[in-house]
């Protein structure tokens, strides 16, 4: 089960940028050929977050379609399996266009309210 290392390090790299403030949300963005179970990848979140200065916090995954570009014909396809072949003319010799991204794509922290001033 390397989702519990990968939110190891999400968390890691969230405590990295957030200079202390609480986080609210991350979102990942996850590539479809990333041999990452989704559900696992988010209970993983809350275990190696609860009890800690993250907990309560949210993790969002935002799956990244596979894409590929076929250069004998041009033609872009989707894939829904770990298959390059161009989805127009068979052809493999292809460029993936997307689906290995595994990224930190934003991190919300709370906002810091400025104390209001009562005016007598």
């Amino acid at each position: 089960m390397h989702e519990l290392s990968l939110c190891s390090a999400i968390a890691d790299t969230v405590r990295e940028h957030t200079a202390g403030r609480r986080v609210e949300r991350v979102t990942l963005q996850i590539g479809y050929l990333r041999q990452v179970v989704p559900d696992t990848l988010l209970f993983c979140w809350g275990f190696i977050t609860d009890g800690t200065d993250l907990a309560g916090s949210e993790l969002v995954v935002d799956h990244i379609p596979a894409r590929i570009s076929c250069r004998a014909c041009g033609a872009t396809t989707e894939i829904d399996r770990p298959i390059l072949v161009c989805g127009s003319c068979d052809g493999t010799d292809v460029e993936l266009i997307s689906g290995d991204e595994f990224l930190v794509e934003s991190i919300d922290v709370e906002s810091v309210r400025e104390p209001t001033q009562e005016i007598h």
